[in-house]
């Protein structure tokens, strides 16, 4: 019964999530933009919550961190179109957001950080 149920999860998760067309390579060195703040290890939150398990999850909803109202209020649930389009723009999809990052500007780099995160925190 478990196992039907970890398999039941694994494909919802895969059919909400596509796979980025990014370098992965190239993604790890985006992600030295965030690093600063997310960590990719499971309740490692500081300035920002910890960015294990983010595809799937919900917004504002990271066990231990305190985030601002507009983002627990957001309801998205993140995948690689909502986090692009978030990556691209934070405050423009998530109106009041705390989050000072203003967004990466060239969708390449966006795609490359996708496809590194990914390749981190998705189990094959």
């Amino acid at each position: 019964m478990r196992n039907t149920a970890i398999l039941a999860t694994a494909l919802a998760l895969f059919a909400t999530t596509t796979l980025a067309d990014g370098d992965v390579k190239k993604g790890k060195k985006v992600f030295k933009k965030c690093k600063a703040c997310h960590s990719l290890k499971p309740e490692d939150n500081r300035v920002g919550p910890t960015l294990y398990g983010v595809f799937g999850a919900t917004s504002g909803s990271v066990e231990g961190f305190r985030y601002s109202g507009p983002m627990t209020q957001a309801g998205i649930v993140w995948d690689t179109e909502t986090l692009a389009a978030f990556l691209a723009k934070p405050k423009d999809v998530v109106p009041g957001t705390t989050m000072a990052f203003p967004g990466l500007k060239k969708p390449e780099q966006i795609d490359d950080l996708l496809a590194y995160l990914q390749s981190e925190l998705t189990e094959e």
